[in-house]
């Protein structure tokens, strides 16, 4: 009992209690490759954000650390992520009017309320509520972040300050810079080639990722030539390891970015799970959101402690732990202890990074966030989808990111609703030669049986779309070649139905009745036929108005009326 609360509470510590002997080569060695990438993306990531770098390796080193031992995955990378930094910077920096330090304290307390939300998600068993987010919405979402990363990451790439404001005035701003020769043309050499390197070697396939060497080569470029006074640069970093950084706020601040915060944590338990159960369907196993949530939630709140911002986990990073060979969580402590000593004994290194080669850092990873074919596939297949996922990147991309989130979100429910309050409706009837009976609208060749009409309506029935069903029953009456005897709804579609459509569903009824008309229902499921039972004792269906099967209830209409003719 202890060994299987220990697996779930703390998997890393279970793993490390398991530990065996050969995983130790290999886990060194992914730790080593993996600390190597993750200087460069944490401060270029925090960059994005409109933080100080350091912040960036702050909120690298603690949620790996944390999430080694909460963590259900053993490979999976977390940390800062370019798909949160247009959020974090929409939520920070208006509230932190250019002072630095407020800046730092704002991220850490965002990324506090964000783990809380997630950790209260876990104990409310909020898994599900993912399932907001559907495939057009994270792909929009995601093509209007990469939107938004590389135009505030464009004048950093030219060298040019000062350009601020939304995406299209930043664009605009970026262009008139441009215009009037603005351009700091080493920082564009350096920036522009550490771009051309990531790709190359994306593009290669190359297993060594394409920042190692271009960040490389750029540093030394500018340490060669003398240009760490003529471009923008990192500067040296603070000889510090993670600190608490949340001073100055006060309650008006949890107040700003409880909104932000639960946004955030929407996207990235989203993001992080989806990426924990390909890295477990991989090997075979099986991940549990719940644990997943819990243990994003106390990486969160730890990187909020000291000195770090929200996280996710990382689509860039994760691949180059897996192809280095980590076997577990020990491969994440060592990177995470290789980036502190990092910062510790090399501060200094980075007096060569350039800033545009950060925004080169960044921008490659935009590039690959994009994804069109889907909106193209989506245009041929399901127009509504389409539009779901322009409104959603547009939005994001131009409004907000948090806005354009919340307004695709919005137009999913209403889709749904829409498709709820007005599904396909048909009337089955026989095709000679195709066994079962047949939506007319495809098979105009059908034959109706004289007399009898079988409606089908593909949703459940609820206040909204009870009318909708009825009204459908009653044109299929008013329209059928002859006389009406018998209607048979083909109720298994039907798969819930509230007091108000069975209100409806029962006026049907006694209309019909009037006319001298049955109504009688197949393959109805039993809670509906429970909920219809509920109902005032004269508008109650007798039981054996339900057939188990479609087929039978055509039989007995056939058996009571054999001048319609043979089934």
């Amino acid at each position: 009992m202890a060994g299987r609360w220990l697996h779930r509470a703390m998997p890393g510590v279970a793993v490390a209690l398991s530990y065996r002997r050969g995983w130790l080569g290999p886990d060194l060695a992914a730790g080593a490759a993996l600390s190597a990438v993750l200087v460069p993306a944490g401060m270029a990531y925090a960059s994005a954000a409109g933080l100080p770098p350091a912040t960036g390796l702050y909120a690298t080193i603690v949620p790996l650390l944390a999430y080694a031992v909460f963590g259900p995955s053993r490979v999976l990378v977390l940390g800062p992520d370019s798909s949160l930094a247009p959020m974090i910077a929409a939520a920070v920096l208006p509230l932190a009017l250019g002072a630095e330090e407020r800046a730092v304290a704002l991220a850490g307390l965002l990324a506090l309320l964000t783990g809380g939300f997630l950790l209260l998600g876990r104990l409310a068993g909020l898994g599900f509520i993912t399932g907001l987010l559907s495939k057009p919405i994270r792909v929009g979402y995601l093509n209007g972040v990469a939107l938004v990363v590389l135009v505030s990451q464009l004048p950093k790439l030219l060298g040019i300050d000062g350009i601020e404001g939304n995406t299209a005035e930043r664009f605009a701003g970026t262009v008139r810079a441009v215009a009037e020769g603005r351009t700091n043309l080493a920082a564009l050499a350096l920036g522009g080639g550490a771009l051309l390197v990531i790709v190359a070697f994306t593009l290669g396939r190359s297993r060594i990722p394409g920042l190692l060497p271009a960040v490389a080569a750029s540093m030394v470029a500018t340490a060669l030539l003398g240009w760490e006074e003529t471009v923008p640069v990192v500067g040296p970093l603070p000889s510090s390891l993670p600190a608490p950084a949340l001073g100055g706020l006060d309650v008006a601040d949890v107040w700003s970015l409880l909104g932000p915060a639960a946004g955030i944590a929407l996207i990235t338990f989203a993001d992080t799970t989806a990426l924990s159960r390909a890295l477990a369907g991989r090997s075979g196993a099986r991940v549990d959101g719940d644990q997943e949530m819990a243990a994003l939630g106390a990486a969160e709140v730890a990187t909020g402690l000291l000195g770090g911002f929200p996280v996710s986990g990382s689509t860039s990073r994760t691949p180059v732990a897996v192809q280095s060979g980590a076997r577990t969580q020990l491969a994440m402590v060592v990177a995470a202890v290789l980036v502190a000593a990092f910062m510790l004994f090399l501060p200094e290194l980075t007096r060569y990074l350039a800033q545009s080669v950060l925004a080169a850092v960044v921008m490659a990873a935009a590039f690959w966030i994009l994804d069109f074919g889907t909106l193209r596939r989506l245009a041929r297949s399901s127009t509504a989808e389409a539009v779901l996922l322009l409104a959603a990147m547009l939005g994001v991309a131009f409004v907000g990111v948090l806005e354009g989130i919340a307004v695709a979100v919005a137009l999913s429910l209403a889709v749904f609703v829409w498709q709820a309050w007005n599904p396909h409706r048909a009337e089955l009837v026989r095709v000679e030669g195709i066994p079962g009976f047949h939506d007319v609208s495809r098979h105009p060749e059908g034959r109706r049986i004289p007399g009898l009409v079988i409606a089908r309506f593909d949703a459940p029935l609820f206040f909204a779309n009870g009318s909708v069903f009825t009204d459908h029953v009653r044109a299929l009456v008013d329209e059928a070649p002859g006389p009406v005897r018998w209607v048979v709804v083909a109720a298994e579609p039907l798969t819930g139905i509230d007091s108000t459509a069975a209100d409806d569903l029962a006026a049907l009824d006694q209309g019909l009745a009037k006319d001298g008309i049955q109504l009688v229902f197949a393959e109805m499921k039993g809670p509906v036929k429970d909920r219809l039972a509920l109902l005032e004792p004269g508008e109650r269906f007798d039981p054996e108005r339900f057939y188990p099967t479609l087929h039978s209830a055509v039989r007995d209409y056939l058996d009571r009326h054999p001048e319609a003719g043979e089934p």
